[in-house]
């Protein structure tokens, strides 16, 4: 009886979080909110101070926050067979629907009658991730130090400076003023080695885009957001395995198909290796999700009030952020080359910013048509 009951809770999880998984729109934030009401108020899974304590959790260590979320209600709903079939479940409606519009996108989507159209979609990429800038700043930067410290990270991003550094260093820096009232010292040699170290071209391999995605899977921090700044760094700039237009390409893929942002991982896996490519990026990016999640469940509540753990994780968010405007800056650079782009950067970070819960679909349609008139124009 006991086993039949458990078999049924699992079935349970498997539908509700696939369907999730097809539904949820709008980001980590609305998908968070969406279990509360799905799980903790319908369904009475655990009380809402257990969810908020999980939440905080999930801000504590790497990974996506809102797929993180998933596994831990699974686990406390199922075991650790709940834990991987509620993530697996919640993921693989993402990971499909980006799948197939990668197949599309690199088969029809070059084509002359389809190119203006996709023009104002990029555009309005930047505008996204200026608008989540804007709200995580909100958020992440509580007290002046941690402004300064925010800033100084943006310059080191622009001069170069690896990203992991950059975040890891600023959660260092943090902790060690907090609690000790010193700069941790080895942060010196530490960004003298990540900028002879940023920046390198390798063959691109299966094991080697596994193991790339892996990496930025298991450091990430915060929203998914921040996987764009990642991609920049690794894929753009270091590898030298995908362009800036691609990269725009793929943020605006995340950010119209339901579920994890991390999807993304599948739609830039697909361009470097076709279906292989894809299937190892996204394995790459979620994996590390699922170990960290199944490793730290028995010590939730010992994180959740450990003000250690906080410092860090309050330089390491102003850390991140940095890297999200770094990342922004340089789009920019590439994508405003005339007024017509300006126009539309203008229409739509206005709309984000005034706008904040425009449905995403409809936002990025309107960017779309606003491009393609713009196209229109001769001069």
């Amino acid at each position: 009886m006991k086993k039949e009951s458990q078999k049924n809770k699992l079935r349970e999880i498997f539908s509700l979080f696939m369907a999730l998984g097809v539904s949820a729109f709008g980001g980590p934030a609305a998908h968070i909110a969406l279990m509360q009401k799905e799980f903790i108020d319908k369904r009475k899974w655990m009380t809402s101070q257990h969810y908020l304590d999980l939440i905080g959790i999930t801000s504590l260590v790497p990974g996506p926050n809102s797929t993180e979320m998933v596994m831990h209600v699974g686990k406390e709903r199922g075991g650790v067979a709940g834990l991987f079939i509620a993530g697996i479940s919640f993921i693989l409606p993402a990971v499909l629907i980006t799948l197939g519009i990668a197949f599309l996108y690199k088969e029809y989507g070059k084509l002359p009658m389809v190119t203006p159209w996709v023009y104002g979609i990029k555009i309005g990429v930047i505008a996204l991730i200026i608008s989540a800038v804007i709200k995580l700043a909100k958020k992440a930067v509580k007290n002046w130090f941690l402004g300064i410290l925010g800033c100084t990270a943006v310059i080191a991003g622009l001069f170069g400076l690896h990203e992991i550094l950059i975040i890891l260093g600023a959660g260092l820096i943090n902790f060690g003023l907090k609690q000790f009232k010193f700069i941790p010292s080895f942060i010196i040699p530490l960004t003298i080695l990540g900028s002879i170290s940023s920046n390198r071209l390798e063959s691109m391999t299966s094991l080697k885009i596994f193991l790339v995605f892996l990496k930025m899977g298991s450091i990430l921090f915060g929203s998914g957001y921040l996987l764009f700044a990642y991609m920049d760094t690794e894929l753009v700039e270091g590898l030298g395995w995908i362009t800036r237009d691609q990269l725009t390409e793929a943020i605006a893929i995340g950010n119209i198909t339901p579920g994890p942002v991390l999807s993304t991982a599948t739609y830039v896996g697909y361009e470097l290796d076709g279906f292989s490519g894809a299937a190892l990026a996204t394995a790459g990016i979620f994996l590390p999700s699922f170990l960290i999640i199944l490793i730290i469940s028995p010590f939730i509540a010992k994180l959740r009030n450990s003000s250690s753990a906080r410092s860090v994780i309050n330089g390491i968010n102003v850390g991140a952020l940095a890297m999200m405007a770094v990342v922004t800056y340089k789009l920019g650079l590439e994508m405003l080359i005339d007024w017509k782009s300006i126009l539309i950067l203008t229409a739509a970070t206005g709309t984000m910013i005034f706008f904040s819960k425009i449905n995403t679909f409809i936002f990025v349609g309107a960017c779309s048509v606003l491009g393609f008139l713009l196209t229109l124009v001769p001069y």
